[in-house]
């Protein structure tokens, strides 16, 4: 049991029967009556963001979650297929199961799928990912670092703001919480 004293960005709790995870959350002591937590919850089932208020101190269970290590293979008919590492059993997911994180995703790269109740709810790319700039403007003499920025496409199809002195081909380490540039990789 996960009591409102324990919310923490990221926490997953269930919710009206419903794996959510907390996005954000806020106590708020009123001025007679018992402190609040205000919350926004993302549904790990269909991705929707719901705002809720609770007491203090209401509990809540957690989901039953089972992650699994699998390996992204391709993109066939609008369907991204991955392979379970140790049964080599592939399942297919919707561009919609997969959200945000089909941009930073590539074939052959490992990521943590989410199971809840033996299906398949969401996929979590690794913190850091390493991609090739496919197409960007290129640098001019004159061009300095002082904070300016242009866009770079990604291999995987990812658009982020690097620094001028990018260029096509360089490889990049991009954090996928954030969608930003971290550095150059040599």
């Amino acid at each position: 049991m996960i009591a409102t004293s324990d919310f923490r960005k990221g926490a997953k709790i269930e919710y009206k029967g419903e794996p959510c995870e907390i996005v954000d959350f806020q106590h708020v002591k009123m001025g007679r009556g018992g402190a609040v937590v205000r919350t926004k919850l993302k549904s790990l089932r269909t991705g929707n963001v719901l705002e809720d208020t609770f007491r203090s101190g209401e509990k809540f269970g957690t989901p039953p979650l089972e992650e699994k290590e699998m390996q992204y293979l391709y993109v066939q008919d609008g369907m991204h297929y991955f392979m379970d590492m140790e049964t080599y059993e592939q399942i297919p997911l919707t561009d919609a199961q997969l959200g945000e994180v089909k941009k930073f995703i590539k074939e052959n790269m490992t990521v943590k799928i989410l199971y809840y109740k033996g299906a398949p709810m969401t996929v979590e790319a690794p913190m850091f990912v390493e991609l090739k700039v496919v197409d960007t403007e290129p640098a001019f003499r004159g061009d300095t670092a002082s904070g300016s920025s242009k866009p770079a496409k990604l291999e995987s199809g990812a658009v982020v703001k690097v620094p001028f002195h990018i260029e096509v081909g360089d490889t990049l380490r991009i954090d996928t919480r954030t969608s930003e540039y971290i550095e150059k990789v040599k």
